[in-house]
């Protein structure tokens, strides 16, 4: 490899070739996900620089692994033998923020959170807010197409990309998308980067839209005796044409463990939590809200009597797989059913836990449907491993009888990619496979990820 760093010199960038450093960045937060030997890292500063270090790879065939800051639960970045890993998290400047286009321009490696302080003095905000939000970065949500909490009411990360600038594999630039409102010229190329997961081309910049922030929220948390309950009054909020901002559940498996992490006094004794909040015409909402699930069966229901309490709930949610961390090994799973069989799906998963033996902790983004059953496993101990990772495979079985999606927000990576092919149909994987030869006939960016 001693080519490939001489020609990354004399392209004026920086290669990294240290062991340590290369092994720290080898991998994301997808657990079980083995590592390959990287070659080097090099930690672009621009999009001049992500340009410089891809046509060299392009010229040697040399695989290109690129990465923020490796908060990915599917593996997407994830080291390959021989690769060149392409840090673009330096990458972190907000460009503009205009408040009457209502938009900003963002280089990949910024922060989700930091766009809506940025936008906070405008009134507006960057609406899609992954549990990392703080420190996943806007690039690698794209890539991988984020879901999150509040996407019951506004919808996910692609919705909110207006335009990108993308390094293709042959170091080219490329610009597609707009700042208007409105535009339908050519092909929707936005959307075909996203969700590619770093397959198709290197995000370096982005244009996303902005949202006026609400007047005001309310919270409430519903405590159920059984998870199929809970299932059952998402069930009925989404019929009776609720909207709400956010509709979560979190499991006792979970209600345990984020209380040992940090005591706040949550219901330990619950089978599941409902946490509810709404943010258009709050008090009516809750209140409606709060009827369906009494009717449901909720053995209590909370209301947060001010903003602190509302956001310390919220903050407990997005510790949920930290908390579970300290049980040991955690495999996450990420299905997402149709909205009416989500109490079904929920059985379906202590079913699994009790016949492979092994803890598995919920929690959802319910009101998408959306799951994350997160399974805990000992790597050191061969049947606690092999019993996690059938829990894990019949889960996903279950989805898809279901008629939903292996991945519903985190991608397919290197966990799911020997799934795709279940999920879709052999045209439909024949075509994602001419796409990405057309973009990368080499097959030089993220190779093993996504497409088996």
């Amino acid at each position: 490899m001693s080519e490939l760093i001489s020609a990354l010199l004399a392209a004026g960038l920086e290669p990294a070739t240290d062991p340590d450093v290369l092994a720290a960045h080898s991998v994301d937060h997808a657990g079980l996900v083995p590592a390959g030997r990287a070659a080097a890292l090099v930690r672009a500063r621009s999009t001049a620089e992500v340009s410089a270090a891809v046509a060299v790879c392009a010229e040697l065939a040399v695989p290109v692994v690129p990465q923020g800051a490796r908060t990915g639960l599917a593996g997407a970045a994830t080291a390959v033998d021989g690769a060149l890993l392409l840090d673009v998290s330096g990458m972190d400047r907000i460009l503009e923020v205009d408040p009457v286009d209502r938009l900003a321009v963002v280089q990949p490696g910024v922060l989700n959170a930091a766009i809506s302080q940025a936008a906070k003095e405008s009134g507006l905000r960057y609406s899609p807010d992954p549990g990392s939000w703080q420190i996943s970065t806007i690039g690698g949500n794209i890539a991988t197409a984020a879901g999150g909490m509040c996407c019951v009411k506004y919808g996910t990360t692609p919705e909110y990309v207006l335009g990108l600038e993308v390094v293709l594999a042959s170091g080219e630039v490329m610009r597609c998308g707009r700042r208007t409102a409105k535009g339908v010229a050519g092909y929707d190329l936005v959307r075909l980067f996203c969700g590619s997961e770093g397959t198709l081309g290197i995000i370096t910049e982005a244009t996303v839209k902005l949202s006026p922030v609400p007047a005001q929220r309310l919270t409430l948390a519903a405590v159920f005796a059984t998870t199929a309950d809970a299932g059952r009054a998402v069930t009925a909020i989404m019929a009776a044409g609720k909207q709400p901002s956010l509709l979560e559940l979190i499991d006792n498996v979970h209600l345990r463990a984020l209380e040992a992490l940090r005591p706040m006094g949550l219901p330990t004794e619950a089978a599941a939590l409902l946490l509810v909040a709404a943010d258009t015409d709050p008090e009516a909402e809750l209140i409606a809200i709060e009827a369906l699930c009494a009717g449901a069966g909720a053995t209590e229901v909370y209301r947060a009597t001010d903003a602190e309490e509302a956001d310390a709930l919220l903050e407990s949610r997005r510790n949920a797989y930290h908390a579970m961390e300290k049980l040991g090994t955690v495999l996450v799973d990420d299905v997402a059913v149709p909205r009416a069989r989500l109490a079904e799906a929920l059985d379906g998963v202590q079913a699994a836990a009790a016949r492979h033996g092994v803890a598995i902790g919920v929690i959802a983004h319910a009101g998408d449907g959306n799951l994350h059953p997160n399974i805990i496993v000992h790597p050191e101990d061969p049947a606690s491993l092999a019993a996690g990772r059938a829990a894990f495979d019949e889960i996903l079985e279950m989805a898809l009888a279901m008629g939903g999606t292996i991945t519903g927000e985190h991608g397919v990576g290197m966990l799911k990619r020997d799934w795709l092919a279940r999920e879709v149909d052999p045209v439909n994987l024949a075509v994602q496979r001419r796409l990405k030869a057309a973009l990368d006939p080499l097959g030089i960016l993220n190779p093993g990820k996504v497409l088996a």
